[in-house]
């Protein structure tokens, strides 16, 4: 059951970043590629939980998780307090 749980998150965030990137293409405003790039590092984040808690039970990958999950909250900051401007 928990295996449904981690992979329907990883799913959802990719789908996120997806349509961001979408509305990003049509409208051109920087927040958008910015939150885009946010979940697709959140997306890649959950795929290496996956990695961790099912496919290599016994390896520790959270390190990687943790990387990933700051650099993207970190991109999502960089967009928001230095592209702010622009909207």
């Amino acid at each position: 059951m928990v295996e449904t749980v981690y992979i329907l998150c990883s799913l959802a965030a990719f789908v996120c970043a997806i349509l961001l990137f979408r509305g990003y293409r049509k409208t051109r405003l920087p927040l958008l590629m910015w939150s885009a790039l946010c979940f697709t590092l959140l997306a890649a984040s959950n795929v290496v939980l996956i990695f961790d808690m099912i496919v290599y039970p016994s390896g520790d990958l959270s390190l990687q998780r943790n990387l990933l999950t700051g650099a993207s909250m970190a991109v999502q900051l960089y967009g928001l307090i230095f592209n702010s401007h622009t909207s």
